[in-house]
């Protein structure tokens, strides 16, 4: 239940600090989505400067539409890591459909947003259950293990320089997570990011030739589906064929996700954000900004539990706050050195943070089962998340003749809905 006493926060959503303290604010949050906003597009091989340019637009996209109501920072989402480096893996490299992909995520967004404006949100919940929406973050957040520990060194004739540095990492993450006191626990992985990179320097795994080429100021790298004569940017094409498709059941775990997210920033600011504005609205603003993002050749965007935690921490829920974070990103996003520095921090820094990071994931996909107290007991139960979990991480493929092929977390999510649908309860 939304409490009533509003007393507890130190400004309100419509309120707005002093122009010092609200540009120090403003800077916490920028550190707090920083570390997670970048490690997406470093895994996924996408553009750092592009996917802060999205994240700053994107924020500003949801703000006007929800109408200065709801303090949310939207930052690259990891829920569809997966998903895009599988299309990009087979478009041998093209990123056509994993942006395509993102697009036709950020429509199916608005289209839900809009049925649920005019039905509400019953038949939703109705759909993805937890029994059903627990497994999917399971497989979201497993999918990539391996791909972590190949990162990390772990595998066979591995050098010691990445082990020692992604164990490093690891470890650092580890004692934020666990020991970090105020805003430190906030931002376990950007401690993690800065940390690593310094053990990384003292073995030797840095190059900064190409911070020394880049420019002080320079564009984003970004990407867009047309020729067009923006100062250097690259072109991919639209693509509506499987791989694109494919991506789309993702979105019915996200939207669950981000239901959770605006019901426990609710609860934080004591007001009703899926009354007013609306969870339609939020669902636009969000499927908006990351079809936006896709659109310039970065990543998915979502709503950011860390800058949340930012509000919780400081009881500021000043919107003015986010949006002036928002134009701090999007300024940093044309900083051609900082950018170039981002782009030299080793894989083994990554594989090293990303064994914590897919760890979490799949881990609070436990949580949501355990929360809801799902009763393991029940067949209909143990049925559903099994068959999710073996299709969604053993590498299950269902080929329709070649024209449109399901794979991974997508068929693992259709599975489970349609076990949910066919199993009743008994």
């Amino acid at each position: 239940m939304i409490m009533e006493n509003i007393s507890s926060l130190i400004l309100q959503p419509n309120e707005k600090p002093s122009l010092g303290k609200g540009l120090l604010l403003s800077f916490q949050h920028v550190f707090a989505m920083f570390g997670a906003t970048i490690l997406v597009p470093l895994i996924l091989g996408l553009s750092v400067s592009t996917a802060l340019l999205a994240s700053g637009i994107g924020t500003l996209i949801y703000i006007f539409l929800t109408k200065a109501q709801v303090p949310v920072y939207l930052g690259s989402s990891f829920a569809y890591i997966t998903a895009m480096s599988l299309a990009m893996e087979q478009m041998k490299g093209d990123i056509s459909a994993a942006q395509t992909g993102i697009m036709l995520v950020g429509v199916l967004y608005v289209v839900i947003g809009t049925i649920i404006k005019f039905t509400g949100t019953d038949w939703l919940n109705r759909l993805l259950p937890p029994i059903v929406i627990g497994p999917m973050i399971i497989v979201i957040g497993l999918g990539l293990a391996s791909s972590a520990v190949t990162n990390a060194g772990f595998v066979a004739d591995g050098d010691w320089r990445n082990i020692m540095v992604s164990l490093g990492t690891f470890l650092i993450s580890v004692y934020f997570q666990v020991y970090g006191k105020g805003f430190y626990r906030v931002i376990p992985f950007l401690m993690a990011i800065i940390g690593g990179y310094l053990i990384a320097l003292l073995v030797g795994l840095i190059d900064f030739s190409p911070v020394l080429a880049a420019e002080w100021v320079q564009m984003p790298d970004i990407a867009l589906p047309f020729e067009s004569g923006l100062l250097g940017a690259k072109t991919y094409q639209l693509y509506f064929g499987p791989e694109a498709f494919a991506i789309l059941p993702i979105a019915l775990v996200t939207i669950a996700e981000h239901t959770g997210d605006h019901v426990v920033l609710g609860e934080i600011c004591h007001q009703n954000f899926l009354s007013k504005p609306g969870l339609h609205r939020t669902l636009m603003g969000d499927g908006f900004a990351s079809l936006v993002s896709a659109f310039i050749g970065g990543p998915a965007n979502t709503t950011y539990g860390e800058n949340t935690g930012v509000i919780a921490l400081t009881r500021i829920a000043s919107v003015s706050v986010i949006r002036n974070a928002a134009i701090i990103a999007i300024g940093l996003s044309f900083f051609g050195k900082f950018n170039a520095l981002i782009s030299t921090i080793p894989t083994a820094v990554l594989g090293g943070m990303s064994i914590l990071l897919y760890g979490v994931i799949a881990s609070n996909g436990l949580k949501v089962l355990i929360k809801n107290q799902t009763d393991f007991s029940k067949s209909r139960n143990l049925i559903i998340a099994s068959a999710m979990l073996v299709i969604g991480l053993g590498g299950a493929v269902l080929d329709f003749g070649g024209s449109f092929v399901l794979s991974g977390t997508a068929l693992s999510a259709i599975v489970g809905i349609l076990l949910n649908i066919m199993l009743t309860e008994s």
